[in-house]
Formats: structure tokens, C-alpha cells, sequence
């Protein structure tokens, strides 16, 4: 046994991770990154073990919710205090338990076939599929003093265990896995952006022309952003100021359409362009999180509990479900603004994603092994603080929240 940390954006391998129910009656396996490829949504798959005797004839469901939150990510809907909000955009809720058909007419999944064959007759399949108006998973990060609020659209899976479909869930008897839908840079890549413009001035004859390029339309995370500004001066004044930016513009979508622009990499260049003169320079700019975490509203990509994470990724969204997503869109500008007694902006889009892994060593590989992460959430997260691990190859990893432990089979 092994700790580990790692997230399924450094490491694109079978990674299971399985949790157990407070009472141990039932347990849910499955992955927690799921990709929307724009086309279509990895569909959500895994299996359901429970414990014959303990369920004791009762029903078991699996359920697939995603909703939008505000308020401290520990508290459930139950309970929740006034100042808090939970709105759900999407659920969905299926019988594994009597199964509702014959397992060996069914069609399974790879994984799931690899799990079913190991876990024998405790585990049953589900299957679900996302619709095309979700958006990702995505966390607007709170200020360094604000721990208690959490703004998030989050994805769950779990699995309870109730006497019908409509019935109140067994407290000790349910389970709930996060996951994440998530969204990498597309391989098509389209020409480099730019934007323009020309502005004129009373009491000048001739323009002012302003051009901003990039050098391409996709940047992943953790690299620089090179941006040429070219600067044409006809007119009689002179450009006193020159600030380039990386602008983060948050769209939150629910009962209205609210936006939010912040800042995440910038620059107050101390360059000027007299009257009459031309002007040309590349500037580079790096955003990064590391850079950004005294702020608040930063958004974030979804995380798991026991991972650090990164800017948000740019939304990508079909154009005919576009009017129909509810939750938190994502997308990103450059900024070129000057100071010619006002101000002149010009704003250039672009996208700033993670790349997408080796195809040979993603979900549906041929691969035989499948790591499994297992967590018990009531034992581990009582001794996680604690509890070291004696062997020498062992590494301890303390999370707020769980332990992990990382089996491989």
C-alpha cells in the first residue's frame, strides 16, 4: 500500500477510486475525470458492491447530480443555513439493485468488465450519460481569509440504499463520489487572434491604429503568452502609458447572466509613443495561480479535495446548446489599453487549456491493471492525522478532508 496524490491530469492511466458508505453496506468504484470532448462526454461508468446481508432486501440506486453551490462544501442540503444556496442543474437516479437486467445480456464497459470479473456477484454496473447543456466543473476561489464559502459547479455520484426510488436515503447506507466533468484543448488548431483598432481625435488629422496578435489561439496552463503590440501614432498626441493583461471573465448563469473580470497576469509598462512616431513590442505574460491566490473570484477548475488545482480552463460549448447551459462559463482576453488623454482598449480572446493526454494511455486502453483508490470515510478521516504508515516504501500524505490510499491490483 501506497499514498498517493497525483491527479488524472498528470497521470491519464486506469485510475479506480472506490469509497466505502459509513455502515460498509455499500460502495461505489469508479473514475472521477470525465471528458467532454465537445462531440460527445466520456459517459459516467463504474460499479455498485454491496453487502447481501446488511442491505437485508432492500433497494439500492446510483444517482448522477450536478448543481451549483454556495456556502461551506461540507454541509448537505439538509440543514443548509440561510446563507447558504444549492440549486441542482441536472439529476438523474437509476435501480442497480435488484437489477433491472439480466448482467450477462447487458454491454459493459471495459473497466467495468475488468471490475465486475474481480468483484464477483456483489458488484452491479451503471451507466449514465451527460447531457450537452452541463458545463465543467469549475470553483470560484474564495479570499485568503474566506474559508467558509464555497462557490462551486460540482458533479456527484452516489449511491444509497432506500426502500424505493422516492424514499428518504438511509443516512449510514449512501455514499457520494465526487467527480469532474472537464474539458481539454482541442486538436484543431485555428489561426492566430488579433484584434485592431483605429481611433481619431479632434484637433488631429490623422488616426491612431492599434494592432494586438497573438502568436497562437491555445495556450496550455503554466505557459507564457506572447503578445505583439503594434502602435501607429499619426496624431498629434502623445501615448503616455501602455498596460497589457490577462483577463479571466467568469459568466455565472442561473436566474440572470452575471459576469466577473479579473486580472490574473499583468503588466504597467512604463513604455511611451510620442506624437508622430510608430511603436512595436512583444510582452509576455504568464498566468498562473500561484500568482493569484490572495484574490477572490479567481475561478479555478474543479478539484477533489486532496488536490491542488489550477485556473479555470476556457469553456468550450456547442453553439446550439449554448442559450441552454446553466452554472459558470469560463473564457479568457488579453487586454492592451493606452492612455492618449483617454483610454484606448483592445481586446483579444483566447483559450487556456490543458493539452490533451497520450491517446495510447487514456481510459480505453488495453492496459490490464487498474489502480484503485480506496477511502473509507469515516475510519480515514478520523485517524488521518495520526496514522504513519511503517513500511519504507510508504509515503504519508495528509489531506484536510481524507487519506487516500493507493492499492494497485
Amino acid at each position: 500500500i501506497s499514498c498517493s496524490g497525483r491527479t488524472a491530469l498528470d497521470d491519464p492511466k486506469h485510475v479506480v477510486f472506490k469509497k466505502f458508505s459509513r455502515d460498509k453496506s455499500v460502495s461505489t468504484e469508479s473514475l472521477r475525470d470525465f471528458v467532454d470532448h465537445c462531440d460527445f462526454v466520456d459517459p459516467v461508468d463504474g460499479v455498485v458492491v454491496i453487502d447481501h446481508e446488511q442491505i437485508k432486501g432492500k433497494r439500492v440506486h446510483i444517482m448522477l447530480s450536478c448543481s451549483f453551490r454556495y456556502g461551506r462544501a461540507d454541509l448537505d442540503l439538509v440543514g443548509m443555513p440561510a446563507d447558504s444556496y444549492r440549486r441542482d442543474l441536472f439529476l438523474c437516479t437509476r435501480q442497480v439493485y435488484p437489477p433491472l437486467q439480466d448482467r450477462e445480456r447487458s454491454v459493459h464497459t471495459k473497466m467495468q468488465e475488468k471490475l465486475l470479473n474481480k468483484l464477483g456477484n456483489d458488484a452491479y454496473p451503471f451507466f449514465f450519460e451527460f447531457p450537452d447543456n452541463l458545463p465543467c466543473s469549475v470553483d470560484l476561489k474564495p479570499g485568503p481569509k474566506d474559508v467558509t464559502n464555497h462557490c462551486a459547479v460540482e458533479f456527484e455520484v452516489k449511491a444509497f440504499c432506500s426502500e424505493g426510488q422516492d424514499e428518504k436515503a438511509l443516512k449510514g447506507s449512501s455514499v457520494r463520489l465526487a467527480i469532474r466533468k472537464i474539458q481539454y484543448a482541442p486538436e484543431k488548431k485555428g489561426p492566430p487572434p488579433c484584434g485592431e483598432t483605429t481611433c481619431e481625435f479632434a484637433m488631429s488629422d490623422k488616426p491612431l491604429q492599434v494592432k494586438v496578435t497573438l502568436d497562437k489561439e491555445t495556450y496550455y496552463h503554466s505557459e507564457p503568452i506572447n503578445i505583439s503590440v503594434d502602435i501607429t501614432n499619426s496624431t498629434n498626441k502623445d501615448v503616455n502609458e501602455i498596460s497589457v493583461a490577462v483577463e479571466q471573465i467568469t459568466n455565472v448563469v442561473l436566474y440572470s447572466n452575471d459576469k466577473y473580470m479579473k486580472p490574473v497576469a499583468s503588466e504597467e509598462a512604463g513604455d511611451n509613443v510620442p506624437a508622430g512616431t510608430s511603436f512595436k513590442k512583444v510582452y509576455t505574460l504568464l498566468p498562473l495561480l500561484s500568482n493569484n491566490r490572495e484574490k477572490r473570484g479567481i475561478a479555478l477548475d474543479g478539484k477533489l479535495k486532496h488536490e491542488d488545482t489550477n485556473l479555470a480552463s476556457t469553456t468550450i460549448i456547442k453553439d446550439e446548446v449554448l442559450k441552454e447551459v446553466l452554472g459558470m462559463l469560463v473564457s479568457y482576453r488579453v487586454a492592451v489599453r493606452l492612455m492618449v488623454g483617454g483610454e484606448v482598449a483592445v481586446e483579444v480572446p483566447f483559450r487556456l487549456m490543458h493539452p490533451k493526454p497520450d491517446p495510447g494511455k487514456l481510459r480505453n486502453s488495453e492496459s490490464p491493471h487498474v489502480n484503485l483508490f480506496s477511502i473509507n470515510s469515516t475510519s480515514l478521516c478520523r485517524y488521518s492525522r495520526v496514522f504513519r504508515p511503517s513500511q519504507p516504501r510508504e509515503r504519508w500524505v495528509e489531506s484536510f478532508h481524507v487519506t487516500q490510499w493507493h492499492l494497485t491490483a
